[in-house]
């Protein structure tokens, strides 16, 4: 399958970060972020085929290691009560719980209205690094997230979006994907 990327230029998967990346071999470059002229379209097809699930040693999905487990995508917005107040937009979050709370109904209120998707705005607003992936954490199993959080998430539908989530990482909106 075609991978969007420029020649020259391959997904691989961090192993430390569990996270894909891109990788030129002939200049020895590597980035989180695609390189220029990537076709961001076909790049998100492959991206959600081959590195958004557990992948088996022939880099096909591996439909044993998914049975009982959901795939979800969040939007987080971090406080100065959170478990690690950094993120990947700021470094210090020193912002109190109510006024996180205020953040994320507003963009649950623009979920919630169409104006805009969950991934779209975790791209931006998440303070989870799952952002550079619109929020999406892969596929887990009961007792791989924190309790609420996966109270939650398995409480849903794919495709339904859940109320506020507070955890002690900060406050989620989460969407069931598979």
């Amino acid at each position: 399958m075609a991978t969007g990327l420029p020649t020259g230029w391959e997904v691989r998967h961090s192993n430390s970060k569990n996270l894909p990346y891109y990788f030129n071999p002939a200049t020895k470059e590597s980035r989180w972020e695609p390189p220029p002229d990537t076709n961001s379209e076909t790049l998100k097809h492959y991206m959600g085929r081959y590195h958004t699930a557990n992948l088996g040693r022939d880099g096909m999905v591996n439909q044993q290691s998914i049975e009982g487990k959901i795939r979800c995508a969040h939007l987080l917005v971090k406080h100065a009560g959170s478990r690690r107040p950094s993120s990947w937009r700021e470094a210090n979050i020193t912002r109190g719980k109510d006024e996180a709370m205020n953040i994320i109904r507003v963009h649950e209120g623009r979920i919630k209205s169409g104006e805009t998707s969950l991934g779209d705005l975790a791209v931006t607003e998440s303070d989870c690094s799952s952002a550079r992936k619109r929020g999406d954490l892969g596929f887990f199993g009961k007792g791989e997230m924190q309790g609420e959080f996966e109270h939650a998430a398995f409480a849903l539908q794919p495709g339904e979006v859940s109320q506020i989530i507070e955890t002690q990482s900060g406050l989620h909106i989460i969407e069931r994907l598979e």
